[in-house]
């Protein structure tokens, strides 16, 4: 599988967070349409490289800046392009981020209205069944874009000085075939990504639902805890650990401060003797992040994180929780005055550092839902 997934030079063959960063890019006007899909070894992307160069210089002598592109309609045509390939969750972030330097707020409940209008039409793994160099066959982006057209600012300009829409018509028209579906026949109804909040995320958490199980979508289960990753590699393939398939795991501490960083550790393992038995997927939750390329019932970047006292560094083995997909909630049932409880016994103290580059990045980086970043990178507050 190793060998297959990356034959060549180039990213991943399915939509990872590099594929879909690539597409974000195109859909935010910020690289050249048609430049995001062509494969690594094609003269296609030789041709993109060159026209990326000749439009760096010739964006250097005019009047064009990134603040001009970067704008609220055009990250809301990139989450909208995001949400359509069920592309990777680190997207979110990164986006996040990117419009957050120029002061841009991407509002999850925002994220979410959209993703409940914005079906999956790109058929390709992990929510599908084709690879990336099947989507630059099918037309790409601007094959996308164009069957998201009433979904868009068109408006929107691009880094060519010309329009998202005018770039969408320069495309030329469609042909037949099979990756990129029309509005009418999506292979998912709603976007990739679902934002949920309850008392275990009251900054929100997010789910790629078009890459679930259905069957899990909700799903009440017990707690299987997992202080951090040490622990978790420590215990999750001991026979005796006690779990079964309709258990929920959960993993804490691998937020922006605590891991820290925020690896992509999201991604937990079936415990080996459930493994052994069959079981192929069940409910997983962590403050952390999980690369593109992965599928299940997973739920990420749990804010406020484990690090700093969200509600997540309570949670203790045997709780339920309760996932509820389709109405957005994910809620740890436990009431107000035994978390209160939990709270006043073991308080938790945000991590520090004395000195140097970790020093700054604890005390300086932001959340899930701000986009991970240094809060001195961003504008103040109006």
């Amino acid at each position: 599988m190793n060998d297959k997934l990356v034959p060549s030079v180039g990213t991943c063959s399915v939509m990872g967070t590099a594929s879909s960063m690539a597409i974000v890019t195109e859909a935010l006007g910020m690289s050249l349409p048609g430049s995001a899909s062509p494969p690594a070894v094609t003269a296609d992307r030789i041709r993109a490289a060159e026209r990326t160069g000749a439009a760096a210089v010739a964006l250097g002598t005019s009047k064009i800046t990134p603040s001009q592109v970067i704008t609220p309609k055009s990250v809301e045509n990139a989450l909208r392009a995001l949400l359509a390939i069920g592309g990777s969750t680190n997207a979110v972030i990164h986006l996040t981020a990117v419009a957050g330097r120029l002061g841009i707020p991407v509002d999850l409940a925002r994220l979410d209205a959209l993703g409940r209008e914005t079906p999956v039409l790109v058929d390709l793994k992990p929510s599908g069944s084709f690879y990336m160099e099947d989507f630059d066959a099918a037309g790409g982006v601007p094959a996308l874009l164009r069957e998201l057209k009433p979904l868009l600012h068109l408006d929107a300009l691009t880094v060519t000085g010309r329009t998202l829409g005018e770039e969408i018509e320069a495309s030329g028209p469609g042909f037949a075939q099979e990756v990129i579906r029309p509005m009418a026949n999506p292979i998912y109804p709603q976007g990739g990504i679902a934002v949920l909040r309850g008392n275990l995320a009251p900054g929100g958490a997010i789910i790629k639902q078009s890459a679930a199980d259905p069957r899990l979508m909700q799903h009440e289960g017990r707690a299987v805890v997992f202080e951090d990753a040490a622990d978790l590699a420590a215990r999750i393939d001991r026979d005796d650990l006690d779990v079964t398939a309709d258990d929920m795991l959960v993993l804490k501490r691998i937020g922006p401060k605590g891991a820290p960083g925020m690896p992509e550790a999201g991604l937990l393992p079936i415990p080996k003797k459930l493994a052994r038995a069959g079981v192929k997927d069940m409910v997983r939750i962590s403050d952390g992040r999980m690369s593109g390329t992965a599928a299940g019932t997973i739920v990420l970047h749990v804010t406020p994180e484990a690090a700093v006292g969200g509600p997540l560094a309570y949670v203790r083995n045997g709780d339920r929780i309760r996932l509820d997909v389709p109405a957005r909630r994910f809620d740890l049932l436990v009431d107000d005055a035994e978390m209160a409880r939990r709270r006043a016994e073991a308080p938790v103290t945000s991590p520090t550092a004395e000195r140097g580059y970790r020093k700054l990045f604890l005390d300086s980086v932001t959340q899930a839902d701000q986009g991970v970043d240094f809060d001195f990178l961003r504008p103040p507050a109006a």
